[in-house]
């Protein structure tokens, strides 16, 4: 991923985080068929030492799944977006040196695909429900559901854990502008509901008061 400076992030606490609060990724890979890419929601897992791993299922329908197993794969979790218009910017009136841009929040991460077997896919399953439920008054669990139903379902799918080998952040949030331009976007993205989350990465990343 192309990543200026300004841009990078590469702290794996901030990675996670933003992985666990952005679980549906896009798995992209490559073989016989050519690229293929499918989005599913993913559970990050992190063992001793700092190693992490993200760990999915998805339908045995999708042909995908027949050409990953050992291969290395791309996964790609995106945040927050919005189009930055020149008209934002302070410095349109002094200069009009100014162009339109976008700013977003990425992260990508690489490892090779490792196909998992039926008894792997409760965990899974569980692990992923929880973490989704958990913020709801009455959380829904797996085992709300008939056994027999869940395993008749279990087997329409598969399971997928990739060991992450490589992770990348990207953080394009204005912080390549002048100060007075980071403040005008802030205050431009606040006034509009569906870009006010773009207006506080501005803020905060810009280190703005």
């Amino acid at each position: 991923m192309y990543c200026p400076a300004p841009f990078r992030e590469d702290r794996p606490e901030v990675l996670h985080a933003f992985i666990r609060s952005h679980p549906l990724g896009l798995l992209i890979s490559h073989g016989a068929s050519g690229l293929l890419a499918n989005l599913l929601p993913f559970v990050l897992q992190t063992r001793e030492g700092g190693s992490a791993v993200l760990r999915a299922h998805m339908a045995r329908a999708n042909p995908q799944w027949r050409e990953i197993d050992g291969q290395p794969v791309l996964v790609v979790f995106r945040g927050a977006d919005a189009y930055v218009s020149p008209s934002l910017y302070a410095t349109k009136k002094e200069t009009g040196k100014v162009v339109p841009t976008w700013n977003y929040e990425v992260v990508q991460a690489r490892g090779k695909a490792k196909l998992q077997d039926h008894e792997w896919l409760g965990g899974q399953l569980n692990a992923l429900t929880t973490e989704r439920e958990a913020a709801r008054a009455a959380p829904w669990a797996v085992s709300d559901a008939p056994a027999d139903y869940v395993e008749a379902q279990k087997k329409h799918i598969i399971g997928l854990e990739i060991e992450i080998a490589a992770l990348d952040g990207k953080w394009k949030v204005s912080q390549n502008q002048p100060e007075a331009n980071r403040r005008t976007v802030v205050a431009g993205f606040g006034a509009d509901e569906s870009t006010r989350e773009m207006a506080e990465l501005v803020r905060s990343r810009g280190k703005l008061e």
